[in-house]
């Protein structure tokens, strides 16, 4: 009986603290509400490097003319101007950098491959016509752009330019002479870029290439007479190139991932 008695005085105990606790509990003051912060995405820019690849089309300019012969040098004999045109193809890689809210400055590295075929008959040497194919070009440039959009960028560029090409004398037995050479110069071009989601760009551009002149030596094929033994030099030509292009290009921006930041 004593010890009923016991339990049910703790049992009145206990229930008494619980309600004191409670009424305790329900006279506290309501916790404030604290909205989470928003998130603010990272503010559109082309600050960043980027790698992509093009299409278009390529038109070139050819002028030649012999200043030597089997290693002596000669009058100049004009052998006249041939123009070709082609589809081409290559891919481009470069660093941007966005200053003073709308200016971009940045360097890129380009090179374009296909093959741009002309030729013409020469009327100095009946019966023999001058063959000049441009198979590729690389550029090096500088650009400097102004955002007329947040995601669209107009451009104009400018650099070194340098371009590997073929050139031979066909006649009606095959061809008499070849050369393949290399030349060095400038280019000038502009365009206009959009970004159209983030991290990827499409862009339309146009390049002026001028490699100036340079005397270039033509070796023998040994086929045609006249021209000398297999591997001999045979004729030395001041050749003249201009090149033009229109692309059409999509960049990938290698680090456009960046975090969402939160504003608070």
């Amino acid at each position: 009986m004593i010890r009923l008695n016991a339990l049910i005085i703790a049992a009145v105990a206990l229930s008494a603290t619980i309600g004191t606790g409670i009424a305790s509990a329900a006279d506290l003051p309501a916790m404030p509400y604290t909205k989470a912060p928003p998130l603010q995405s990272v503010p559109i820019t082309w600050s960043g490097c980027y790698l992509g690849g093009n299409i278009g089309a390529g038109w070139d300019r050819f002028n030649a003319g012999e200043v030597g012969f089997a290693g002596v040098a000669t009058p100049f004999v004009d052998y006249g101007p041939n123009t070709g045109s082609s589809f081409i193809g290559g891919g481009q890689i470069g660093c941007d950098y966005q200053f003073a809210s709308n200016w971009v400055i940045g360097i890129q590295g380009k090179a374009e491959f296909g093959n741009i075929n002309s030729s013409n008959l020469v009327a100095a040497f009946p019966g023999v016509t001058a063959v000049f194919k441009l198979k590729n070009t690389e550029t090096l440039t500088g650009r400097l752009g102004y955002t007329l959009a947040p995601t669209v960028l107009a451009y104009v560029k400018g650099g070194a330019a340098w371009s590997n090409a073929w050139a031979a004398a066909s006649t009606a037995f095959g061809l008499g002479e070849t050369a393949n050479f290399s030349m060095t110069g400038y280019t000038v071009g502009g365009g206009a870029e959009w970004m159209f989601a983030p991290g990827w760009s499409v862009f339309g551009e146009y390049n002026y290439l001028d490699f100036g002149t340079k005397n270039v030596n033509f070796l023998s094929t040994g086929l045609v007479p006249g021209f000398g033994a297999a591997g001999a030099l045979a004729d030395t030509n001041a050749i003249r190139l201009k090149a033009q292009e229109v692309i059409f290009g999509v960049n990938y921006k290698l680090n456009w991932a960046s975090p969402v930041v939160a504003r608070y």
